[in-house]
């Protein structure tokens, strides 16, 4: 008998592998994902381009300071009416301090000497070639006119040289050496090495202690005054009469009150209350804006017409830059204006005692804008006892106006009395007086002797026949 049992599998099947996926149509491979990428700066392009531009001008100023432009190329690079302006005037020794050396001065002046006697002192910024229309008008009018240029504008001296102390250091011994290629040369120490087989150690060390500073100008109102008394004193003009324009009466306001003898009229061309200048200095300080309005004419014009004059041709205004950049008269012109009484009162300097008896006349824009027209109105009612009379320029009408200017002037100086001047011997100078006495007690002593008058007479001619000396005209004429 057969028995059968089932026997149960405790085993479990293994799931058959399923087959894979096909791909469908609307399904596609993702692309591998791209690393983060950084997003550029945009200050970053601003950053290196005002870092490049500044290194730029640096090293420009700093190159163009190692070879400057000597006097002669300078002038020779003149514009033609530049220089023909130079050549009609003449220069004026000054000091301002007996332990400095003197420094020149540009005048020019026109019409006859014996005529009423008119100084013009221009304003921060501008020249007596400013005025060249000016003078050429009232010399045309019968009055004797000298315009100058203040120290560090125009053609007068800029700058100064000085001798210091050198500081040391790294510092000190790089200026040392760029000093050194200024005024010797590159390869000045070879060539003395070629020339004498050593090298100069005792001389570059001796140098080395010292050096020669170039200082620009930079004189305070009292220091103008000491000029302007000088101008006039050397040329002879005392009593005259002023006329001021622009920031000129802040310079020289303190001079007229301790000089009011010397004054004979005031006349004050657009000089506002303050005595502030029309021309922006901060254009003239900031060194970008600076090498933008020096060296771009057109930049230069738009400064000039917007703030000072409308009027100024584009030949006119260039030969005005060219005054300006030239010999680095920026530094002298911005120091100057630092050192103006920026708390000047005009009311209260035309109220002193001592002007009670000046004549004045104040000059002023009509037409330059509102609020000029505003500020003149308060320059007239602080000088009560000023004529006001309005002109048809800007701010700087001595351009665009010259002849109305001239004709104001002129009248105004005529108007007033005839100017009564004295006449003074000129001192004899000590070295002649001495041979003068010896002269006298000689002939003398010849007169007790039986020498006859001739003798004595001749003596004297001999030593009058020397006076040239002390001017510089040798000992041949005399003795």
């Amino acid at each position: 008998m057969v028995i059968i049992t089932e026997e149960e599998d405790n085993q479990k099947p293994h799931p058959k592998p399923s087959p894979n996926p096909k791909p469908t149509s609307s399904s596609k491979p993702s692309p591998p994902s791209k690393p983060p990428q950084n997003v550029p700066n945009p200050f970053a392009f601003w950053f290196y381009f005002t870092i490049t531009v500044s290194i730029i001008t640096f090293f420009f100023i700093s190159f163009s300071s190692l070879s400057p432009q000597d006097p002669k190329s300078w002038f020779l690079s003149l514009p033609t009416s530049l220089r023909q302006h130079y050549s009609k005037g003449r220069t004026v020794k000054v000091q301002t301090h007996p332990d400095q050396s003197p420094f020149e001065v540009f005048t020019a002046e026109k019409g006859v000497t014996e005529s009423e006697k008119v100084i013009i002192v221009h304003g921060l910024g501008l020249s007596s070639f400013g005025f060249r229309k000016i003078i050429e008008a009232l010399g045309a009018r019968g009055v004797h006119v000298v315009a100058f240029d203040l120290p560090g504008n125009g053609f007068s001296d800029k700058s100064k040289e000085e001798i210091e102390e050198n500081p040391g250091g790294f510092f000190g011994r790089l200026r040392f050496v760029v000093s050194e290629i200024q005024e010797k040369g590159l390869f000045w120490a070879f060539d003395e090495i070629v020339a004498t087989g050593q090298v100069p150690f005792e001389e570059i060390e001796a140098r080395a202690m010292k050096r020669k500073v170039v200082k620009p100008i930079e004189l305070g109102p009292g220091e103008i005054g000491k000029v302007l008394g000088q101008v006039i004193e050397t040329m002879g003009l005392a009593p005259v009469h002023l006329v001021l324009h622009d920031s000129a009466l802040g310079m020289v306001s303190n001079w007229v009150l301790e000089n009011v003898k010397s004054v004979r009229s005031v006349t004050l061309i657009d000089t506002g209350s303050k005595s502030v200048g029309a021309l922006p200095l901060w254009a003239l300080e900031v060194p970008l804006v600076r090498e933008l309005v020096l060296g771009v004419s057109y930049a230069h014009a738009l400064l000039i017409r917007m703030s000072c004059s409308r009027g100024v041709g584009g030949a006119d205004l260039d030969a005005h830059r060219v005054l300006l950049k030239g010999r680095d008269g920026t530094k002298a012109i911005v120091g100057m204006g630092k050192k103006l009484n920026h708390s000047f009162d005009i009311a209260e300097w035309g109220g002193a005692d001592g002007l009670k008896g000046v004549p004045m006349q104040v000059l002023w824009s009509g037409s330059w804008s509102k609020e000029w027209s505003e500020e003149g109105h308060r320059v007239a009612n602080a000088l009560p006892k000023a004529t006001f009379v309005t002109h048809s320029g800007g701010r700087w009408p001595q351009e665009d106006a010259a002849d109305e200017v001239a004709g104001h002037i002129a009248n105004f100086v005529t108007s007033l009395p005839a100017t009564v001047r004295k006449v003074q011997e000129e001192p004899i100078p000590e070295r002649v007086q001495k041979l003068l006495d010896e002269a006298e007690q000689s002939g003398h002593h010849g007169h007790v002797h039986g020498h006859g008058h001739e003798d004595h007479s001749h003596n004297v001619h001999g030593a009058g026949a020397g006076y040239p000396d002390p001017y510089g005209l040798g000992h041949g004429h005399g003795w």
